[in-house]
């Protein structure tokens, strides 16, 4: 079976999968968290490149293994964060570097793609958003909380935060309460146990939002204990739907756009979604929120691998057609 590999190496997130070239369909998926220090809100580049040099070899390994029968005929990795000439990061060196030697190898075409591109193409999965009209993208997640419009799969950026990102702002209050890094998941389940009541307020203009101001908030709640952690906790998540529903209906009424796709590792969150989708009921939202599968909604190489297959796809076609005239 022919197959495409995707590697991606982001700032937390080491990741290779095999999807089929003409199918699309998901053959294999391996990924692994890079190791960052008690206490600590984050990685040096330097740390990160060198952790993803040492661990893609086995990324790659288990999904090869995972797909036996897998002949890869293209590789694809992402080589910066956005799909802009500008846009760089030296942690997508690991990736890139071994995708063009392994395609080198093959003698197979490599295709370079964007993390953020990677992120919306694997979210679209079993999402139920409609590819054929456009919609809008959110990419919320340690590094990113853009507005995206996509529109026959090339992303055109609307806005975001102008501070704080909100995995940012979730990995920062979590550090702060004694939680590990990345605080995601330990920070949603003591929101579980918390009351908020709308203590903090949104700020946000068009599509645009700023976030450090709630950290500070939520610091001062923390050192004074004003508030127990578990509505600290609380109040942060609430914070985070009430403004990203803000932002949707911002940029619904400047695209015209009626649905929306939710990607990233805050986007996985369970009980984000439930406050998102509960909210936009009660708001009449007119937008139709849609969310990747939890398991591909965090970083991934599964979105990589894919957009290489598509890429593969369309010069296969080109060749046939240029074979017939």
């Amino acid at each position: 079976m022919r197959a495409v590999l995707g590697l991606d190496t982001s700032c937390y997130t080491t990741s290779a999968a095999l999807v089929e070239a003409e199918s699309g369909a998901v053959l294999s998926s391996s990924r692994r968290l890079l190791s960052v220090d008690a206490g600590e809100r984050g990685l040096r580049q330097s740390d990160g490149l060198f952790q993803h040099v040492k661990r893609l070899p086995e990324r790659v390994e288990e999904a090869l293994r995972a797909a036996p029968q897998a002949e890869i005929v293209a590789v694809s990795a992402s080589v910066r964060p956005r799909p802009a000439q500008d846009s760089y990061m030296p942690v997508f060196r690991a990736g890139e570097s071994l995708a063009r030697a392994a395609a080198a190898l093959l003698r197979a075409p490599f295709f370079p793609v964007s993390h953020q591109e990677g992120h919306v193409r694997a979210a679209t999965l079993d999402s139920g958003i409609d590819l054929a009209r456009a919609f809008l993208a959110l990419h919320l997640s340690g590094g990113t909380t853009e507005v995206l419009l996509c529109r026959g799969g090339a992303l055109t950026l609307l806005g975001g935060t102008l501070d704080l990102h909100a995995g940012q702002l979730i990995d920062r209050v979590g550090v702060a309460l004694g939680l590990p890094f990345p605080a995601g998941p330990e920070l949603e389940r003591l929101a579980l146990r918390g009351n908020a009541r709308g203590r903090i307020g949104a700020s946000v203009r068009e599509i645009s939002c700023n976030l450090a101001g709630a950290e500070n908030k939520a610091r001062s709640w923390i050192e004074t204990r004003e508030l127990p952690p578990e509505d600290v906790a609380a109040e942060i998540f609430d914070l985070i739907a009430r403004t990203v529903l803000r932002l949707i209906a911002a940029a619904c009424a400047q695209t015209g756009c009626d649905q929306a796709l939710l990607a990233g590792g805050v986007a996985s969150s369970a009980l984000l979604r439930e406050m998102l989708l509960r909210r936009a009921r009660k708001q009449g939202l007119p937008c139709a929120l849609h969310f990747a599968r939890p398991e591909l909604s965090g970083d991934n190489a599964v979105g990589v691998a894919l957009l290489g297959a598509d890429a593969l796809r369309a010069k296969e076609r080109e060749s046939e057609t240029c074979q017939r005239s």
